[in-house]
């Protein structure tokens, strides 16, 4: 991030942010063309102001903010009138103002995560305005400029739509529920747990790694995030122990990758699956919690063959943390968590509220550290944190989201999205297992240029409905579109987790992706498992089918795992290979013959 104007000042805008937010879970509906706009306004100055680095950036940073501020509090002000407008600009000012906010929200998210989204949705854009001149299928009958503009400014479509309430109505929530953790002594507390639980093991370091990024995960939700955080910790002890570089980096990047699939967050897509399927948040946590176990078991059983070519120790004695520290510290999660789920599952709230009921008494824990003093100053330290922390990774999101929903709109005004749709049935010849080679590659080759959540939005408005033609349930549809958006983290030319982590040891990043795809295969193979076994994700309705096709994915994982990593003479490694993917495969190769 770029130099804060003033800490205070930040924390106040932080504070206006998450009393918004939590306002209206706790107050009430507001309607859609009020709230919508109003999230936006909030996330601008963080995305243009905050994270500017230089101070030409932070001067026009603050145009555009005025600019969109401005806009977005009009659509806000007016939003009786709109509703009756349909869609349709009526005289030059709203024209000015849908342009103003594109502009805005495109150039927004280029300054938050890169050029490849907002180009990608400039592009949808020149082709809603003139695609009509493109000749055969691809071209469509035109639209209105008003209306086409209008629908995706000032209705409840296009940067107003169901994403953005997504973003608005849940995700902030989640995400300043991980915030407020991160303040305090939870992340200790992770890694005080994995260290007592896994550290004496032969290549314990390695998987305290593995399980501390797995329970920091389910609240980060970001591979990034979650490499910069662990890894500080992880990374120091492996390479201490003698670990091979390259493999330290991809420990910890194949594990931080773990936190987008791993339940409840899941890098915001459980929310947005929500939206998309109609399923309900726990039944989307049902579905996700095998295969992601599974994940972290084909990580574990990868480092397990590692330590039969290599000399991985454990953490030594001195170093592990005392029985005390680590039950004092990981009630800093336990407690926030377990409101949490007793606010879902016990009082059966929705997520969001039972969420917000967690943020409470997250923030209850920043009052003491793990001695269990207290403090004044050290308390509003952490809570200026955990407040500016919250208003930069909502305004992240809503940057990923707003631009990402301009290309859903374009899509769905244009009927782009049924096209792709038949191109996909067409060139696949309407056979399943092309289609999702097909789907897997657009998905390998989008998630390499933008966000996964992004990535798995545009994906599976295309591909998904092309799968469900074929046979596929919504929900499988969707987690398997979902997983190989995530491929980009660990897999070249594009991997940011393992850039990270091998710039954190110094290592060549190529020797890392390469480790890494080897310790990840979990990545690659899983959601094509959750295709071949059905039963997978089916927990909460078939839990002893849903455990049986467990234990097989998780023999055939076992047995890849070990042939590619382990020593063992190449004709041994290839059968080992060979039988694991015929365990997994097993139902489909059933089903042909």
């Amino acid at each position: 991030m770029g130099q804060p104007i003033n800490g205070l000042l930040w924390a106040v805008f932080g504070a206006l942010s998450v009393a918004f937010h939590l306002g209206q879970i706790f107050y009430g509906l507001i309607p859609n063309l009020v709230a919508r706009p109003l999230h936006m306004a909030l996330a601008l100055p963080w995305i243009f102001v905050f994270a500017a680095r230089t101070p030409a950036a932070r001067g026009s940073g603050w145009l555009f903010t005025i600019a969109g501020v401005a806009c977005a509090l009009w659509v806000a002000l007016n939003h009786n009138m709109l509703a009756d407008q349909y869609g349709f600009l009526e005289n030059k000012l709203q024209l000015v103002i849908a342009i103003v906010l594109l502009v805005v929200v495109l150039e927004g998210a280029r300054r938050a995560i890169g050029l490849p989204l907002p180009l990608l949705a400039l592009i949808t854009l020149l082709y809603g305005l003139f695609g009509q001149h493109l000749p055969g299928e691809f071209g469509h009958s035109g639209t209105p400029l008003n209306s086409f503009l209008g629908t995706l400014t000032i209705a409840e479509g296009g940067i107003w739509g169901s994403l953005t309430g997504i973003s608005v109505g849940v995700v902030a929530i989640f995400v300043i529920f991980g915030a407020v953790l991160n303040a305090g002594e939870a992340g200790q507390g992770f890694m005080n747990i994995a260290a007592a639980a896994a550290g004496r093991l032969k290549g314990g370091a390695a998987k305290v790694s593995v399980l501390s990024s797995a329970l920091f995960g389910s609240i980060s939700g970001s591979a990034s995030a979650n490499v910069a955080s662990t890894g500080a910790i992880t990374l120091p002890a492996m390479t201490r122990l003698g670990y091979p570089k390259r493999l330290a980096a991809a420990v910890e990047a194949v594990a931080s990758s773990g936190g987008q699939i791993m339940p409840p967050l899941m890098g915001a897509g459980a929310f947005v699956m929500v939206e998309l399927t109609g399923v309900p948040y726990t039944g989307i946590m049902a579905a996700a919690i095998l295969p992601a176990l599974l994940y972290f078991i084909a990580v574990w059983i990868g480092v397990n063959a590692y330590c039969r070519r290599l000399d991985l120790k454990g953490i030594a004695d001195e170093d592990k943390p005392a029985m005390r520290d680590v039950i004092i510290t990981s009630l800093f999660f336990m407690v926030p968590f377990l409101v949490l789920m007793w606010g879902m599952f016990i009082a059966e709230l929705t997520p969001q509220y039972a969420a917000s009921l967690a943020i409470i008494a997250g923030a209850v824990m920043l009052l003491v550290d793990a001695r269990l003093s207290f403090d004044w100053q050290r308390t509003g330290e952490r809570l200026r944190g955990a407040l500016i922390s919250s208003g930069a990774q909502v305004a992240m999101i809503a940057a990923i989201i707003l631009c990402a929903s301009i290309i859903i709109g374009v899509l769905s005004i244009t009927g782009l999205g049924v096209k792709i749709t038949s191109l996909i049935l067409s060139g696949s010849g309407g056979l399943l297992w092309p289609s999702l080679a097909l789907t897997a590659l657009a998905c390998l080759v989008l998630g390499m240029e933008v966000p996964t959540t992004a990535a798995y939005v545009i994906c599976v408005s295309v591909a998904g409905p092309a799968l469900t033609k074929l046979g596929l349930e919504p929900l499988q549809a969707h987690l398997f579109v979902f997983w190989f958006a995530l491929l980009s983290t660990i897999t070249p030319p594009v991997c940011g987790a393992v850039y990270i982590a091998a710039g954190m040891v110094e290592e060549n990043w190529l020797k890392v992706a390469l480790t890494s795809m080897a310790l990840g295969v979990g990545l690659y193979l899983i959601p094509l498992g959750m295709i071949a076994n059905p039963a997978l994700l089916l927990l909460m309705s078939s839990p002893v089918e849903a455990g049986i096709a467990f234990v097989q994915m998780m023999i055939g994982l076992s047995l890849i795992s070990f042939g590619l990593i382990a020593p063992a003479a190449l004709a041994i490694r290839l059968l080992q290979i060979g039988a694991g993917a015929l365990v997994i495969f097993l139902p489909v190769l059933m089903q042909a013959f």
